[in-house]
C-alpha cells in the first residue's frame, strides 16, 4: 500500500442522512485525492438517488471489491444492490441496517488489510443502539467486530478542545453510580496513552472536572471521596493528571487552552461546551481499538437533509485526523519493534538493580591501579 496514498474505508452513514452529500462535498476538493484513496462504503443506488437530489455533479467508481480501487476517484464500494426507500431526515429500520452493513464490510476489509483507517458518516446512534444488545453503543460494536477484548474511549475535537466523560452518555440519575475511582483512573489512562501514541504528546497534561457544579457544595463521597484520590493516585503513577475544576468557571475562563485534554464526569458536562466551541463541527474518535476509527459529530437525520446546505469541514477534519493517528502510531510503534539488547550478560539475575550496578563495577576497576 502505498504511503502517499492511503486508503481509507469511508462508510456512508444513514442514507436518510446527510452523510453521502458530506462525502460528496469532501471530495469535490481536488487536493483530498492528494492525501488518501477513498473507499466509500455503500449502496450505489442510494449514491446515484443522493447525486440526483442534491443536483451534485460528482463521479464515482462502483467496485466490489477494495482491492479494485483507484486513486484520483470516489470509489464505491456496493455492500448491497438492494432498493432501500429514501426518507430524508426520518430514521427508519432498514436505512440503519444498510449502514450497519457498511460498518461490518469496512471492518472486515480493514482487518484483510485493505485499509488503513475507517471514517463513519453520521450515524443516528440513538437509532443504531437500539438494534444491539442493550448497553451497547456504536464504538463498543465496532470494538466487538474488530475482536478488541480491552476497553475503548470516546473522545471528541475540535480545533480548541479535546474532551471525554468518565460515565459515557448516561442519564442524569445513573452518572453518581458510574464516576468511581477505578473508572476514573481507567478513563484517564486511556486518554493518556492516547495522547501519547495517536496525537504524538510526549508528557500530556489532562483536566479532571468536578462533578457538581460548585466545588463548595459538593459532597465527601463525589469529590472528596472519589475524584480527588483518584487524582492524587494518577499523579502517583506518573501522569500529569490536574483538577479538580468547576467545569462552569473552567470553561468560562478558557482554562483549558492550557491543557492537551480533558475528562469530565458525565456527558453533559463534556457536550455542552464542546459543541459551543465547535465553529466548524467536532470530529469524534474512538481510542483503544486496533483500527484508526473516526466520525463526525454532526447530527445525522439533520433537517439540512436532503438541501444541499450541510457543512462538509467536520467529516473533511475526521479524515485528517484518521490519516494523522495512522501515521502517528507507525511512529510511535516503530521504536519499540527492535528494542536495544540490555548491555549487561548477567544470567542468574536481570532485575533492574543488576542493570545499573553495571556501571558502578566498572568504574570501579578503572579507579584500581594496574599491577
Amino acid at each position: 500500500m502505498d504511503d502517499n496514498k492511503l486508503r481509507i474505508a469511508i462508510t456512508q452513514g444513514d442514507a436518510n442522512g446527510i452523510g453521502m452529500e458530506l462525502i460528496f462535498k469532501t471530495f469535490a476538493t481536488p487536493e483530498m485525492f492528494e492525501l488518501c484513496t477513498p473507499i466509500v462504503y455503500g449502496s450505489p443506488k442510494v449514491a446515484a438517488y443522493h447525486k440526483k437530489a442534491l443536483n451534485l455533479d460528482v463521479n464515482f467508481n462502483i467496485i466490489h471489491d477494495a482491492a479494485d480501487a483507484k486513486a484520483e476517484r470516489i470509489n464505491l464500494l456496493a455492500v448491497t444492490d438492494e432498493d432501500v426507500k429514501i426518507e430524508f431526515a426520518t430514521p427508519s429500520d432498514a436505512t440503519t441496517l444498510l449502514s450497519r452493513k457498511a460498518i461490518d464490510r469496512a471492518i472486515d476489509d480493514y482487518k484483510g488489510g485493505m485499509v488503513c483507517a475507517i471514517v463513519n458518516a453520521p450515524i443516528n446512534e440513538k437509532h443504531f443502539s437500539n438494534t444491539l444488545e442493550k448497553g451497547s453503543g456504536l464504538a463498543q460494536y465496532i470494538a466487538k467486530q474488530l475482536g478488541n477484548t480491552g476497553d475503548v474511549l470516546e473522545m471528541v475535537l475540535n480545533e480548541c478542545l479535546r474532551i471525554t466523560s468518565v460515565s459515557g452518555d448516561l442519564a442524569l440519575r445513573d452518572v453518581e453510580s458510574e464516576v468511581t475511582k477505578e473508572k476514573i483512573e481507567q478513563t484517564v489512562k486511556l486518554l493518556h496513552q492516547s495522547l501519547r501514541r495517536d496525537f504524538m504528546i510526549s508528557i500530556p497534561r489532562i483536566a479532571v472536572l468536578a462533578l457538581n457544579p460548585a466545588l463548595e457544595d459538593a459532597s465527601d463521597k463525589e469529590e472528596q471521596q472519589v475524584i480527588s484520590p483518584a487524582i492524587k493516585q494518577l499523579i502517583d503513577d506518573g501522569i500529569a493528571a490536574f483538577g479538580l475544576y468547576q467545569a462552569e468557571h473552567f470553561f468560562d475562563d478558557r482554562a483549558f487552552d492550557t491543557f492537551d485534554a480533558v475528562v469530565a464526569m458525565n456527558h453533559d458536562q463534556a457536550m455542552t461546551p464542546f459543541k459551543t466551541l465547535s465553529y466548524d463541527g467536532g470530529v469524534r474518535f474512538v481510542t483503544g481499538l486496533s483500527a484508526v476509527v473516526t466520525s463526525t459529530d454532526d447530527e445525522a437525520l439533520s433537517p439540512q437533509a436532503g438541501q444541499g446546505v450541510a457543512n462538509e469541514l467536520a467529516l473533511r477534519h475526521a479524515i485528517y485526523l484518521a490519516i494523522d493517528v495512522y501515521r502517528n502510531r507507525i511512529a510511535y510503534d516503530q521504536p519499540y519493534k527492535n528494542p536495544l539488547k540490555k548491555l549487561y550478560h548477567e544470567k542468574r539475575d536481570e532485575s533492574e538493580k543488576v542493570r545499573f550496578n553495571v556501571t558502578k563495577k566498572r568504574e570501579n576497576n578503572e579507579e584500581q591501579p594496574s599491577k
